[in-house]
C-alpha cells in the first residue's frame, strides 16, 4: 500500500489521530496492516475510528475497516502471512478457522491500533441469517466462559437475539459475543439493574441508564482466564452529539473537537461499558469513510459495522 499515492491521506489521517490523542504513532505497524489488507480497501470500504476513555482505551486509537469474503486466504490467515500474528498452543489461535468452518459469513472486519497495530479479526454473519449464540458454544477453542455464562444470557433474553458478529482480540486474548434486537425492555433501567446484579456490578448509575435507553445492541467481553464477563457494553448510534442524554466525557469532547476534518459526516456511535472491577468505560466511533449501505445498519433491528 502506498504512503504517497492513493493511501496517502489514509495514512495521514491514522497519524493525525495518535497526535490528538496524544498516543504514540507506530508507523511500521500501521503500514504492516494496512499492506497486508491492501487489496480488500477500496474507496467503497467503511473505515471507522474511535478513541475512549479509562486506562484500557486511552492508550490508543483503534480504526476498523470491514473485507469481503473472497476465495483468498482469510483475515487470520493473512495476518500470520504478514508476520502480523504468530501462531500459537493456546485456543486463540484456532478459534478463528473453527468459527468460519461452523458459521456462514457476510464479511469480516479488522481493527488495528494506531499505537499498537493489529489487534482483533471479526466475522459478521449474514444479516438475513445471523447465528444463533448456542451455534457457537461448543466449539473446541471457544473460552469455557462463553457457555458458562449462557444462563445469564438466556436470562436476559440476550440468547434469542439477533448476533451479528463475533471477534477475537488477540493481544488481550479474549472474545466479543454481540447481540441486537434487543427488546425494549430489556432496555429499561430495571432490566439493566438485573444485569448488573447478575454480574456482580455496583449499581448502573443514572448516565448509563439513561444511555442505555437508547442502545440498538449490546456485547460482552470474555477470556479464557476467567468465568466471569470481563465487559459488558451497549451500543447508540447518534448524529448529533447534543441529542444524546447525557454529556460526553470531555476527553471525548476534546477529541471530537480537534479531529477536525478527519471525520467525515455527523454519523457516530456512542458505547457506555462496564468492567468486572466496576469501571464505567466510554467510547466514541467516527468515520474517515462513511457509505449509505451502513445507514440501514444502524438501527434497532440490526447493527452497525464490525466495532467493540
Amino acid at each position: 500500500m502506498s504512503e504517497n499515492g492513493e493511501f496517502a491521506d489514509l495514512y495521514s489521517a491514522i497519524e493525525e489521530s495518535a497526535r490528538v490523542h496524544e498516543v504514540p504513532y507506530a508507523h511500521d505497524k500501521v503500514r504492516s496492516v494496512l499492506t497486508a489488507y491492501q487489496d480488500t480497501i477500496t474507496p467503497a470500504t467503511p473505515i471507522a475510528f474511535r478513541m475512549g476513555t479509562g486506562a484500557r482505551y486511552s492508550s490508543d486509537v483503534d480504526w476498523r475497516f470491514p473485507i469481503p469474503v473472497t476465495d483468498g486466504p482469510d483475515p487470520y490467515t493473512l495476518a500470520l502471512q504478514h508476520g502480523l500474528l504468530e501462531r500459537t498452543d493456546h485456543p486463540v489461535s484456532s478459534l478463528y478457522g473453527e468459527v468460519l468452518d461452523r458459521c456462514k459469513v457476510h464479511c469480516y472486519g479488522i481493527d488495528f491500533g494506531a499505537a499498537s497495530g493489529l489487534n482483533k479479526l471479526y466475522v459478521a454473519f449474514p444479516p438475513d441469517n445471523m447465528e444463533p449464540l448456542s451455534k457457537l458454544l461448543d466449539l473446541p477453542s471457544m473460552p469455557p466462559s462463553v457457555a458458562a455464562n449462557h444462563e445469564f444470557f438466556a436470562r436476559h433474553d440476550m440468547d434469542r437475539a439477533q448476533m451479528p458478529m463475533f471477534a477475537i482480540d488477540y493481544r488481550d486474548r479474549t472474545v466479543n459475543v454481540y447481540f441486537n434486537g434487543l427488546s425494549a425492555k430489556a432496555l429499561q433501567p430495571d432490566s439493566i439493574r438485573s444485569i448488573f446484579r447478575d454480574l456482580e456490578l455496583p449499581e448502573p448509575s443514572e448516565r448509563v441508564l439513561k444511555l442505555s435507553e437508547q442502545a440498538i445492541g449490546a456485547y460482552a467481553t470474555l477470556s479464557w482466564d476467567s468465568s466471569k464477563i470481563e465487559r459488558f457494553a451497549f451500543t447508540i448510534p447518534g448524529t448529533n452529539p447534543a441529542d444524546l442524554p447525557v454529556e460526553m466525557e470531555p476527553e471525548i469532547a476534546k477529541f471530537l473537537a480537534s479531529i477536525g476534518d478527519q471525520a467525515i459526516g455527523d454519523r457516530f456511535v456512542y458505547y457506555v461499558a462496564m468492567s468486572s472491577t466496576g469501571e464505567e468505560i466510554y467510547k466514541f466511533q467516527v468515520y474517515y469513510q462513511f457509505k449509505p449501505w451502513l445507514d440501514t445498519m444502524m438501527s434497532p433491528g440490526s447493527d452497525e459495522q464490525p466495532s467493540s
